[in-house]
């Protein structure tokens, strides 16, 4: 599909896709994980289903990408046939598993994101990547309300409980800071009002935030502290190298297969 854009929209475009795309791969296959080990068994059914809207969700961004770089790559190309410098998902995504009070925090922090950067983007002046915004924010506003119930589930629960989830807020709210850095790329198609940059995010992030942390009895973690940054600049921890070369591994080894 051929759409009417410079080579720098194009460019721009095809990056952001990227960002979009592998945030929501990256974190599926973590969620993915939990498959036959929830603490319950709805709620193994549950994080299943959240995996696979992640992967939906991705398989959308990543084959539009696809189409407007314009180079015949399939979304499945994009996904399992890029090194890890080339992914531009969030560090916050690729951190490992961790215990259940870790994935929900985790989950709650990038599901307040997600809500309001669909909510924006569902308005955007490109048609292909408003629609799917528009679609995405059905899905994101689940769960939003899924990682929110969770947390006052936890925060409020018993003192393990809230230990857990309080202790998993302290040690991922580094990664926060990125979700809300602009660059070039953004400013660029921002003036086109193709996306909306990410700083203009943190202030209703930040409110979700606030609320349902503080209703969940638990404590906000400081912002005074180091901030990771560069993730969508192809810097990343050392977890996603490990995480690629367990999903790369069987296209991979049989590029060729069809099934």
């Amino acid at each position: 599909m051929k759409y009417s854009l410079d080579d720098q929209s194009r460019a721009d475009l095809f990056d952001y896709l990227l960002r979009l795309g592998d945030d929501r791969l990256i974190l599926g296959h973590r969620v993915s994980e939990w498959c036959g080990h929830g603490p319950i068994l709805e709620e193994d059914i549950a994080l299943t289903n959240l995996a696979l809207d992640y992967l939906g969700q991705a398989i959308n961004f990543l084959k539009l990408a696809g189409e407007v770089e314009g180079q015949g790559r399939s979304e499945d190309d994009l996904a399992y046939f890029r090194e890890a410098i080339d992914y531009k998902n969030l560090m916050l995504v690729e951190q490992p598993r961790g215990d259940f009070g870790y994935t929900i925090a985790r989950q709650f922090i990038f599901d307040a994101y997600s809500y309001h950067l669909m909510d924006a983007l569902q308005d955007s002046q490109f048609e292909p990547l408003a629609a799917i915004a528009a679609k995405t924010l059905k899905e994101a506003t689940y769960h939003l309300r899924h990682s929110s119930q969770w947390m006052l589930r936890l925060g409020d629960g018993t003192d393990e409980s809230r230990q857990r989830v309080q202790d998993a807020l302290e040690d991922l709210w580094m990664y926060t800071g990125e979700m809300f850095e602009s660059d070039q790329v953004e400013t660029r198609l921002a003036k086109q009002k193709f996306v909306v940059e990410s700083s203009s995010l943190r202030d209703k992030w930040r409110e979700t935030a606030t609320k349902v942390i503080g209703e969940a009895t638990l404590k906000m973690p400081s912002d005074e502290r180091y901030m990771s940054k560069g993730s969508r600049r192809g810097l990343h921890t050392e977890h996603l190298g490990h995480l690629l070369s367990e999903m790369q591994i069987l296209p991979r080894s049989y590029p060729d297969a069809k099934w």
